[in-house]
């Protein structure tokens, strides 16, 4: 049967004041920091990042793959009921086109049959495309191919 050393903590340590948590980036109640959009960078965090980092009590590397979410699009289709005028109404008012930008990707849906419309997570894809049917459009989501 071996032993095993549990290390001993004062009341400092739990709360995170203590010599234990000042090294391990932990913030003053001892909680790991999380990263926030703005650290991420410019891109909004819709890149992989890999992080070196050593373990100082191991003495071992560590290699920490973040993977975020991969980008969705919403796609609005064409159909056979609503007017060119109405898709780029909508267009304008729900996503807040400029009427050229709107007129542009009515034109996308009316002649190649479709046209991404926005792009970002998924649960946020859900909710346009949920908008677009309460106005009667045909759209769907899609993960990005590009």
């Amino acid at each position: 049967m071996s032993r095993v050393r549990v290390p001993s903590f004062t009341p400092e340590d739990w709360l995170g004041f203590g010599r234990a948590n000042s090294s391990l980036g932990r913030g003053p109640r001892g909680d790991r920091r999380a990263k926030t959009g703005a650290d991420r960078g410019a891109g909004g965090g819709d890149v992989a990042q890999t992080l070196d980092r050593t373990d100082a009590e191991q003495g071992t590397a560590l290699l920490e793959e973040v993977r975020l979410d991969t980008p969705w699009v919403t796609v609005v289709w064409n159909d056979p009921v609503n007017l060119m005028s109405y898709v780029s109404y909508v267009f304008r008012s729900y996503f807040g086109f400029s009427r050229a930008e709107a007129e542009r990707r009515m034109l996308l849906v009316h002649n190649e049959g479709r046209a991404v419309v926005a792009a970002g997570p998924r649960e946020e894809m859900e909710r346009h495309v949920a908008a677009m049917h309460d106005y009667g459009l045909w759209a769907t989501v899609q993960k990005d191919d590009s």
